[in-house]
């Protein structure tokens, strides 16, 4: 299948955040969730996050083969450098998919974003995931479907 055909399909999967708090925030909740979030865009923090993200997708990269694409563009390129992966995941204003096409798995990272979304990860990739999130000091969670997110405390979704 091409590249940028199973990514736009993966899009539409379940999926999991990656992301430095344990959970969603509660949309009613206290706290200054927006005000930290700012803080956490300014340098050198984001370079300091990204580099995080860099190191879990670089790992990645020795256990899977990863097609990574712009987001603003349509070719993909297999297995880059990983100079030239650290050159675009400092691009901080930058959105990128990194598609995990043998495990049938995308993650993305969009340029404002404290987090990676990573859509219908196989047990494997998964499994291998959890460690490396943990190792960098960040946390993993599922998300929940909109319509029962309704439904349910905001704060409810578990960390892994």
């Amino acid at each position: 299948m091409d590249a940028q055909k199973q990514a736009e399909q993966l899009l539409d999967q379940p999926y999991w955040v990656i992301d430095p708090l344990p959970c969603r925030v509660p949309a009613e909740g206290g706290g200054q969730y927006f005000a930290v979030e700012e803080e956490w865009l300014r340098a050198p923090n984001i370079i300091a996050l990204r580099r995080r993200f860099l190191s879990i997708l670089l790992k990645l990269n020795c256990y899977f083969d990863v097609e990574v694409c712009r987001a603003d563009q349509d070719e993909f390129v297999r297995n880059p450098a990983p100079r030239q992966m650290e050159a675009w995941t400092a691009e901080t204003a930058a959105s990128f998919l990194f598609l995990f096409s043998s495990q049938d798995s995308l993650i993305t990272l969009y340029g404002g974003d404290t987090c990676m979304t990573v859509y219908h990860p196989s047990g494997r990739l998964l499994a291998i995931l959890k460690k490396l999130v943990s190792a960098e000091g960040l946390f993993l969670w599922q998300a929940q479907p909109e319509k029962r997110m309704e439904e349910r405390n905001l704060g409810e979704d578990q960390p892994e």
